[in-house]
Order: C-alpha cells, then sequence, then structure tokens
C-alpha cells in the first residue's frame, strides 16, 4: 500500500504539461463536447498506481482532473492534488514519474473504457 511521504521532490509537471493542462480546462469551460485527451502519464515505479491528467482547475493551480488507476480494477475519473501525488510513495519508497515516453492517441473517455 502506497504510503504519504514529505514532498521534497521537484514537481512532476513540466511547464509544457502546464500550459496544456490550462489550455483544455479553458476549452472545456467553452465547448461542452471538447472531449480533451490526457496531457501527461504519471505513475508508480514499484506500486501499481497510474494517473493520466488532462485538465487544472484554473481557480486551484494545485488540482487536476485525471482519470486514476490504482491497480484495485476500479479506475476512476476526478480530482487530485499534485502536492498530493508529489508525496506518495510505493513500497520501495520511489516518487511518482512522469511518464516522458506517453503519447496520448485518444480522448481521456476512451481511457476511461
Amino acid at each position: 500500500m502506497p504510503t504519504i511521504a514529505n514532498a521534497t521532490t521537484a514537481s512532476i509537471i513540466t511547464d509544457t504539461d502546464r500550459s496544456q493542462l490550462l489550455a483544455n480546462v479553458h476549452k472545456s469551460q467553452h465547448d461542452p463536447n471538447f472531449d480533451p485527451p490526457p496531457v501527461t502519464k504519471l505513475f508508480m515505479p514499484d506500486g501499481p498506481g497510474t494517473w493520466l491528467l488532462s485538465e487544472f482547475d484554473p481557480n486551484e493551480p494545485d488540482r487536476a482532473f485525471e482519470l486514476c488507476d490504482t491497480g484495485q480494477g476500479y479506475p476512476e475519473l476526478s480530482y487530485v492534488l499534485i502536492s498530493e501525488l508529489t508525496a506518495i510513495r510505493g513500497r520501495l519508497r520511489l516518487p511518482i514519474e512522469r511518464d516522458a515516453h506517453f503519447i496520448p492517441d485518444r480522448p481521456l473517455s476512451q481511457y476511461a473504457k
């Protein structure tokens, strides 16, 4: 089971990711049919957790909309605080990482299915 540690690592969201996450939320606010692709994939190198982030909350810059799969068989769409993700550690105490090779190929709703 993952544990929470003090956040001492650098941000797991790049400036490019941050810009795209904000662009997605602005487009979502103006187009109710917009189904954004995930912008970034985060994962636990020593555990089952995976997070696909698609939008930032424009009023809460630490909060992102996500598809979260903790390996329990019940992925869910929800909001997550980036500061909480940076504090999570797996069984070997490794921090969550950004998948630098992830290239989204469909909207977030399709990953959720």
